[in-house]
């Protein structure tokens, strides 16, 4: 991959973000990071749904209480886009963990532990590739550049 190469990744922000009243300022540092965001839209969880989008976790011990934590109420799932758009994004993130987060990091900021950690991103290009179709269709993401 090379230093310019766009990419697009899956970004959501959690229930516990919404409830706080957090979105807000979490958009504002998506754009004043330079990462377009080309769809996105208010929803809530299923658990056949959380638990489809989890399926890479169901033999880990948290995959019922992740399930649990992302059905309690509305997310919103967003495509991003830019350079490196995903590790960029995974910066901005900060840590799983928000008390191993970097100061300045949404997570670090606006998550109370490492499962209420307020945003999710895709890990990988490969991961963006299941997870953007998982909430997006073709017409609804905008084409970006």
């Amino acid at each position: 991959m090379s230093e310019t190469e766009i990419q697009r990744t899956l970004a959501i922000i959690k229930p516990d973000a919404i409830a706080k009243g957090v979105l807000g300022q979490i958009i504002t540092r998506i754009e004043q990071a330079g990462l377009r965001i080309l769809a996105a839209k208010l929803i809530h969880l299923s658990r056949e749904q959380a638990a489809g989008f989890y399926i890479v976790h169901k033999d880990r011990p948290f995959y019922q209480s992740l399930c649990a934590f992302m059905t309690q109420g509305p997310c919103i799932p967003m495509v991003l886009e830019g350079e490196r758009c995903i590790q960029r994004w995974r910066d901005l993130m900060g840590a799983t963990d928000p008390a191993k987060a970097e100061p300045g990091t949404i997570r670090r900021e606006f998550a109370s532990s490492i499962e209420a950690n307020a945003v999710h991103g895709s890990d990988s290009v490969a991961s963006a590739a299941f997870e953007i179709p998982y909430f997006f269709g073709t017409l609804e993401i905008y084409p970006g550049r």
